[in-house]
């Protein structure tokens, strides 16, 4: 294994180190979240810059030869907004004991709720050299621009094991994914299911198509007027659930330019009219990320087609082994999306707010473990004997 420098760096753009360089870490991990066009658009379209409370702080290590061996995106955060895990409540109990909460630093892919690489090491690199180096800087870091705390939010589980090992606090939530146990199609799922279930999913899938055109659209076929249709779903819906969307039209334009080949949208119409619904999704190496769903026009079990459905479909004929549908919603249950364990790592800098964490998070897990427990259980809609 190629040896690391001691030394870490700091950049306040991820063009800085450039796509060559970072996807030599990046790319291998078949992650679209974490790969450079995706993260320098959130940039390049001012989604995830300061002005925004994201101010890129992305960091860097060298191996012997001068080449940039592991990397890690991380930002300088001056609020909570467009992470997923939640911590508010923390912040807002050390304020009122006069503590400062923000700034702090954020180790995500900005707004994506995706379960990736966080500390990116190159396949050359050993990990663990590579991954010491980059959470020592992170934490250097955290020191010298007085932040309070740390956060590395939707790693891998090998990653989020080795931070708790290295002293940083665990959480672990839930999400629900549909997972392919060898189906060749759609019906081969429903095979799976209880007959209840089976004609559940057949019926709403009858009522959501009439009538409908549905498109799935990747690499060249995506067009500006399909990023224009989308994006009005995208803000109604985002206007409608948390107020201000995280995401701008130019970053749109930016994804359909750089990495059209990993988008999958979905889009629905009355033939020979306007597109009345869309759902968009990442294409990575062993999954189907499904994002940004939103419509102008109710029609039932459209969401579930669109989102659900359609993702298992393509998935299948991707050959991917996982469809992960976004986060929270119970409802995905019935869909065949079983709880699947999410994970997040903290460093908190005051003892006075780390300690009762610390209690907090022991307790969370495991009410968070047997809550998956039951509702997998209970609530499954796969035959007994599977």
């Amino acid at each position: 294994m190629t040896a690391v420098k001691a030394e870490v760096r700091v950049h306040r753009r991820i063009a800085e180190i450039g796509r060559n360089a970072w996807d030599a870490c990046a790319a291998p991990r078949g992650d679209p979240f974490v790969s450079f066009d995706f993260l320098d658009a959130l940039e390049e379209s001012g989604c995830a810059v300061e002005r925004t409370g994201w101010a890129p702080h992305h960091l860097s290590v060298e191996d012997e030869a001068g080449r940039v061996a592991a990397v890690m995106p991380l930002y300088l955060k001056s609020h909570s907004q467009g992470e997923y895990v939640f911590d508010h409540s923390w912040a807002d109990a050390y304020e009122r004991a006069g503590g400062r909460y923000y700034p702090k630093l954020q180790c995500s892919a900005p707004f994506s709720p995706v379960t990736g690489p966080r500390l990116i090491v190159r396949p050359d690199i050993d990990a663990d050299d590579g991954r010491s180096a980059l959470l020592g800087g992170a934490l250097t870091l955290c020191d010298r621009l007085k932040a309070s705390s740390l956060h590395v939010t939707f790693p891998k589980a090998d990653e989020w094991a080795w931070m708790g090992e290295r002293g940083m606090l665990r959480r672990q939530d839930q999400q629900y994914h549909w997972f392919n146990n060898g189906y060749a199609s759609f019906d081969d799922f429903l095979a799976a299911l209880s007959s209840n279930r089976r004609k559940t999913i057949r019926r709403e899938r009858r009522d959501a198509q009439a009538g409908l055109e549905i498109v799935g659209l990747t690499g060249d076929q995506l067009t500006e007027d399909h990023w224009d249709a989308f994006f009005g779903f995208y803000m109604d819906t985002g206007g409608r659930k948390w107020g201000r969307p995280y995401l701008n039209r130019a970053f749109y334009s930016l994804l359909g330019q750089r990495m059209a080949d990993k988008v999958l949208l979905i889009l629905a119409r009355r033939p020979g009219g306007p597109w009345i619904a869309g759902a968009l999704n990442l294409i990575g190496d062993d999954c189907l990320y499904g994002r940004h769903w939103g419509c102008n026009e109710d029609v039932p079990f459209l969401h579930f087609e669109l989102c659900y459905y359609q993702a298992i479909e393509h998935g299948i004929r991707l050959g991917l082994p996982r469809v992960e549908a976004g986060a929270q919603g119970q409802h995905k249950i019935a869909r065949g999306y079983l709880p699947s364990p999410v994970y997040s790592a903290h460093w908190i800098a005051d003892p006075a707010l780390r300690e009762p964490v610390a209690r907090y998070l022991e307790r969370e897990r495991e009410a968070v473990s047997a809550e998956m427990e039951m509702l997998t259980e209970e609530y499954s809609p796969f035959r007994e004997e599977r």
